[in-house]
């Protein structure tokens, strides 16, 4: 518990965390090229991006490009933030929310990519309303991303996968999907650049197989 909350103090003293009790909390909306990133590069939204291995990777490798972590566990942002803090990263920064409230955070077409890495799967049925590719979860994705942006989404776990599939099949506002079972067979593997989470790592070792797919929404 104390270094959970020394985490907390030191997250309240950064910049790169964007949390409740900072005034920016309640005005990014809109503004984060301007408020925070302070340069016009393309803006890409990782979600449940627990410890933010993926934000802080793809801040290393694309420095012309802004990145936002998003997690309501602000004692997984802390990690990200300090990797970040420590490797002088100026274009990575973290949201501490509930994807629920994403809207108040991103205005419409503000978000150039979305990364959706190894969510909660929720897999009881009274939860289904609750996983972050269900359809309120994509109809707020679809308000905030570009027209011609990409929704890239990665997981272990293939009941949540298939789920996702079958939603997408659904849908009429679904271009360009692309898919596979076992993401580091296949030709989709470049464009995910090998970065991994922890829980990748994790499930990898342990022999399971990661799914990935992309697609944008037809506005």
């Amino acid at each position: 518990m104390k270094s959970k909350l020394k985490r907390f103090e030191i997250n309240a003293s950064r910049d790169n965390v964007i949390e409740p009790g900072k005034e920016i909390y309640f005005q990014i909306k809109g503004k984060w090229k301007e408020l925070y990133f302070q340069n016009n590069h393309p803006l890409t939204v990782e979600l449940a991006c627990g410890r933010g291995e993926y934000s802080v990777g793809l801040a290393r490798k694309f420095p012309d490009q802004n990145f936002v972590g998003v997690d309501v566990k602000g004692d997984r942002l802390w990690k990200g933030s300090t990797w970040a803090t420590e490797e002088g990263l100026k274009n990575v920064g973290f949201l501490r929310t509930q994807i629920l409230h994403i809207e108040s955070f991103f205005q419409e077409g503000e978000v150039d990519q979305i990364w959706l890495t190894f969510p909660d799967p929720r897999p009881r049925q009274r939860d289904i309303k609750r996983r972050l590719t269900s359809p309120r979860f994509l109809d707020m994705f679809k308000k905030i991303l570009k027209p011609e942006g990409w929704f890239r989404f990665k997981t272990d776990n293939t009941g949540l996968f298939d789920y996702t599939l079958e939603e997408l099949h659904q849908r009429t506002d679904i271009s360009r999907l692309a898919f596979t079972h076992d993401l580091y067979q296949s030709e989709l593997r470049d464009e995910c650049f090998d970065i991994k989470t922890r829980y990748e790592e994790i499930f990898t070792a342990a022999g399971e197989k990661i799914k990935y797919l992309k697609f944008r929404f037809v506005k």
